[in-house]
């Protein structure tokens, strides 16, 4: 973690004669946060309502949880509620009138976000859209993006790729008659080691880049947590003659981005995650606008129509430019409301101000799960039962390489340990067999919640060596 941030740590816990360690520093981090008041606009799930919870192990139950699954689903935005009601008194009123009448039209619903999501990908409002779900804007992308020859055909993503990425990726490439086994290239990081190096993968890409048909990586690996650097990796690939996609799932709402200025030809997103928009919610897609007027394969429906003339309903589709053109079925107002309502929230700050407490927030943690889980010295494969399990942040150390999850490895199996952090009101998900993932999202976490969790860490692992 950043010296930097240690120093000011210490400094703060000075003066206020106290240790770094101790509740009465946490909550003085957050009485001095900027950012502090947004956390009254989400709603925080209560102890006592979570399943698996055992309340004899709490101190009150209707207190917060310490909610750390923000990189999964975020917090409800307060503002949804309201949204959805007016939208579904209009519809009760008048009906079919919904599509051009009222604050929100139902025909524009998509196109009233766009601008704010822009801003938050570093992109201009007509290189954004908001449709279907992220993994079936990355097939429509794909069409486009990828268009394989003999002598170029691969497609270059990361070891641990979120799922769905490398379904995708094996689909396309049977589907234009091409054995995954041959054409995908998985960049794997160095053995012992967790993290991706961006020399490597620029190693990798000046050696085999002439027959790397498209580049698509996560912007955040989901699983361990690292943010790539998207605008080395791009220049990178482009010189080698490759398109370049990204996965930005866990990383929209997380860290500043640039698309635009990065050349980044296209890119995906859900908006669940630090989004707060809802289970799934409509997705996000980037094309650059060097592209907006490509003669593309690309699979068409009746909202890529120029909107002026959409609803006269001819036979001959007049192609709207730019990545509006991909747009297949009107979108859902009802899924699209969540969206608004969480971008109100991020209207209140800025990616600059969220990213500067995420650092903190997370460095934080990082100190905790350091002075208090770190690997004893004494420590070894025959003695390691005589120990309490260890952890291991295996998320890049240095914050200009992580957003807000730490992935944290675990010395043991997690099986007993998550359980118990569940019994204890704490909600992270786990990736067997020894990861959990946490993530203080810097839009409604706070320092206490980061304090809370380190304090049931300590609780679970004791009542787990017990078992």
């Amino acid at each position: 973690m950043s010296n930097t941030l240690v120093n000011e740590f210490q400094k703060c816990a000075k003066d206020l004669g106290c240790h770094i360690e101790d509740l009465e520093f946490a909550r003085a981090m957050d009485n001095k946060d900027p950012l502090r008041s947004l956390r009254n606009e989400f709603i925080f799930p209560k102890i006592q309502d979570l399943p698996g919870v055992e309340l004899s192990l709490v101190d009150n139950p209707s207190d917060d949880c310490i909610y750390m699954s923000g990189n999964s689903l975020g917090l409800q935005p307060k503002g949804v509620k309201q949204y959805l009601e007016t939208e579904l008194q209009k519809w009760g009123k008048i009906g079919s009138h919904g599509y051009f009448a009222g604050e929100i039209p139902w025909t524009r619903c998509d196109e009233m976000v766009t601008g704010d999501l822009a801003k938050l990908v570093g992109a201009e409002k007509e290189e954004v859209v908001v449709m279907n779900g992220l993994s079936v804007n990355l097939h429509l992308l794909m069409v486009s993006f990828y268009r394989p020859t003999k002598q170029r055909h691969k497609i270059l993503i990361e070891e641990h790729s979120f799922p769905s990425d490398l379904f995708a990726v094996e689909s396309q490439l049977r589907w234009h008659g091409y054995d995954p086994q041959d054409s995908i290239i998985q960049i794997k990081a160095k053995p012992g080691q967790h993290i991706l190096n961006t020399s490597d993968i620029n190693t990798l890409l000046e050696e085999e880049g002439n027959s790397i048909a498209l580049v698509l990586l996560g912007g955040i690996q989901y699983y361990t947590g690292q943010l790539f650097d998207i605008a080395s990796i791009t220049a990178a690939a482009h010189d080698k003659g490759c398109m370049v996609g990204f996965d930005l799932g866990h990383a929209v709402g997380n860290v500043p981005l640039h698309l635009h200025k990065w050349q980044v030809d296209f890119a995906v997103w859900c908006s669940y995650k630090y989004l707060n928009s809802g289970a799934g919610s409509l997705a996000g897609a980037f094309m650059h606008k060097k592209h907006a007027s490509n003669d593309f394969p690309k699979f068409l429906g009746w909202w890529g129509h120029k909107k002026q003339t959409r609803f006269e309903m001819g036979s001959k589709m007049d192609l709207t430019p730019g990545i509006a053109g991909y747009r297949i079925s009107n979108p859902s107002v009802m899924a699209l409301l969540p969206i608004r309502a969480s971008l109100d929230v991020f209207k209140q700050t800025s990616m600059e101000q969220l990213r500067k407490k995420s650092k903190s927030l997370t460095g934080y943690l990082e100190y905790l799960i350091q002075i208090n889980f770190s690997k004893p010295p004494d420590y070894s494969v025959t003695n390691g039962h005589q120990h309490h399990p260890y952890i291991e942040v295996i998320t890049p150390a240095d914050p200009e390489r992580r957003g807000s999850q730490l992935s944290l490895y675990f010395s043991s199996s997690i099986d007993v340990i998550h359980e118990e952090l569940t019994k204890r009101g704490v909600c992270c998900d786990e990736r067997k067999p020894n990861i959990i993932r946490v993530a203080p999202a810097a839009m409604y976490n706070s320092f206490e919640d980061v304090w809370r969790l380190c304090r049931a860490l300590h609780q679970a692992i004791n009542s787990a060596m017990t078992k």
